[in-house]
């Protein structure tokens, strides 16, 4: 599986990780606006984000992985390039449980020791984080962002770009609303309204989200 990575910051350096331990999947492109121009590095290409539909019709198979953990960026970066759907990869690491009734949408990424549960939905770009929760009947938006260790226990719902902060806890039912943030190790037992800011706990709204 030849594969191209949009980022080339922190989170990426996980994805790398988690690409290298499969079998057959190889990175032939790295992705990043640092770099003016695209160019041959060895085996890898390197070159703007914006040479990404050049790669694509060079290597017919490539698929693309946004690498980046800032939701909003991650949907601009998406919604500039305006790739097909299936021009991306869903990446599951191999350490996580995935119930099989779960689906899970183009370009997210299931980051190591994560767990899954029934009936789960996982929209388009979206990250669950390493050791992070999804339990049965949940929603998670496309370009989400579940934190490491944390947990949404059953039916809960995170809408499009919300971010759900390391180690925080939501209850069952709550719903987070559109680009709403919850602190680490907030825990939340009530509605959180859309592009608001949540912490503590009990967790308690105190802004509007950036």
């Amino acid at each position: 599986m030849d594969l191209a990575l949009i980022g080339e910051g922190g989170h990426s350096k996980v994805i790398k990780d988690l690409i290298g331990s499969k079998p057959g999947y190889k990175i032939r492109a790295v992705l990043d606006d640092k770099y003016e121009q695209l160019q041959l590095v060895g085996d890898v290409y390197r070159g703007p984000i914006s040479s990404a539909h050049d790669l694509a019709e060079q290597i017919s198979s490539l698929k693309f992985v946004i690498g980046i953990g800032g939701n909003r960026v991650r949907k601009t970066i998406a919604d500039r390039l305006g790739l097909a759907s299936d021009s991306y990869m869903t990446l599951i690491h191999d350490s996580a449980i995935v119930s099989p009734s779960a689906s899970i949408g183009v370009g997210s990424v299931i980051m190591a020791y994560t767990i899954v549960n029934a009936d789960v939905v996982i929209g388009d770009h979206a990250i669950i984080n390493s050791g992070a929760i999804v339990e049965h009947d949940s929603y998670v938006g496309d370009y989400v962002h579940i934190a490491p260790k944390a947990l949404l226990t059953g039916s809960v719902a995170a809408h499009e770009g919300a971010m759900i902060g390391a180690g925080a806890t939501i209850i069952p039912g709550k719903r987070m609303g559109e680009w709403a943030t919850v602190g680490a190790g907030a825990t939340v037992i009530h509605d959180i309204p859309a592009y608001r800011t949540a912490v503590g706990t009990p967790a308690r709204t105190i802004a509007e989200s950036s």
